[in-house]
């Protein structure tokens, strides 16, 4: 009885020692690296599709900023990437020396860039900031927040705008959210001369790396103001301030007023820049955010499972997410154009990495 018993115990470990294994070798690891503009939601899709859909799919995501995201996919080292600027220029030139095509590049969501601030006794939403008057703060030209300019741009709160400097905070990474932020500062600011790109040449502030720093920097500097996405905003709960627009109208972010900033025709190659949308209505700092993807993969495996949780997040479940996080959810005729291209790519064995 005893080796039976035994044996039975036995035969019960040595099945669960084989499934657990088998489980194990089943699972498929991804990795993508780029936006911080995008982290917050692509951490919240992927850990979300492991934990109700599909346990054997773990996504890491680094959140690295665009521009390092974009050279780790020229490198090969990952297998996506995400920023809010597309591949251009001498980036687009090496991917395609080194693979021989063009990179796919897939819109997943939108959002927007807000001014957060840290204005002691002046709380979210009180402060407003008009096109001259932002564009003198990151020009430079600007340097108080006792300013003359500002105070008239805010009659309800001008005795209580504190005799601080004003410390701008930027991007010292290379970064799609100074990409989309620079594209709008170019078109809508006489005096801007640095251009527009992930990088560029500040005239004035300092630097702080990825979303995050730029927000942590703000919160424990009291005078400082910078651009950060909407969703960094929510989350450490900070200040942010009303914008005038192209229609001179003065406007609060949100998710209507972003979505209709970007409701414009997106071209084939989906690359749509909206530096300054014209509705009345409209929150004027928008862009959209890509996943950038081989169109070649050597694993099969790997290829299906990563087309089965990018074409979940635009689902019901993954734009729920998408809504909760204050993106903006990609229209139905462009996720119908987005799954015909995942559906393109293809497997090759000997595809270059």
């Amino acid at each position: 009885m005893r080796t039976l018993l035994s044996a039975f115990s036995l035969t019960a470990l040595t099945v669960g020692f084989l499934t657990a294994t088998s489980a194990q070798a089943q699972t498929v690891q991804i990795s993508g690296a780029g936006a911080t503009f995008a982290a917050p939601l692509l951490q919240r899709w992927f850990d979300a599709y492991n934990r109700t859909v599909d346990p054997t799919v773990q996504v890491s995501y680094q959140s690295v900023g665009s521009g390092a995201g974009l050279e780790q996919v020229i490198n090969g080292t990952v297998d996506f990437g995400a920023s809010e600027a597309p591949f251009s220029g001498a980036r687009l030139e090496s991917f395609r020396a080194k693979y021989g095509y063009d990179p796919l590049q897939l819109p997943l969501a939108g959002g927007a860039i807000e001014f957060a601030y840290n204005l002691p006794g002046i709380e979210d939403g009180e402060l407003i900031l008009k096109r001259k008057t932002y564009c003198g703060i990151v020009t430079g030209e600007i340097t108080r927040w006792d300013d003359i300019r500002i105070k008239a741009e805010n009659p309800r709160i001008a005795n209580k705008l504190p005799p601080l400097d004003i410390t701008w905070v930027h991007r010292s990474d290379g970064s799609g959210t100074t990409f989309v932020f620079t594209n709008h500062i170019r078109t809508v600011c006489p005096n801007w001369t640095a251009g527009a790109g992930t990088s560029v040449e500040w005239p004035v502030g300092i630097g702080a790396q990825g979303n995050e720093g730029v927000a942590a920097t703000i919160k424990q500097e009291p005078g400082a103001i910078g651009y950060v996405n909407q969703s960094y905003a929510k989350l450490e709960k900070m200040a942010t301030a009303r914008l005038e627009n192209k229609a001179g109208n003065i406007v609060e972010f949100s998710t209507e007023a972003a979505t209709s900033a970007l409701d414009a025709p997106i071209p084939d190659d989906f690359a749509l820049l909206v530096p300054d949308p014209e509705g009345p209505n409209d929150y004027p700092i928008v862009g959209l955010f890509w996943v950038m993807l081989y169109r070649e993969y050597p694993d099969q495996q790997k290829l299906t499972k990563l087309v089965e949780a990018l074409k979940w997040t635009q689902g019901p479940e993954g734009q729920a997410i998408t809504k909760e996080l204050d993106y903006i959810p990609m229209p139905e005729a462009a996720i119908q154009r987005i799954f015909a291209e995942l559906d393109s790519i293809t497997v090759n064995p000997n595809a270059v990495r």
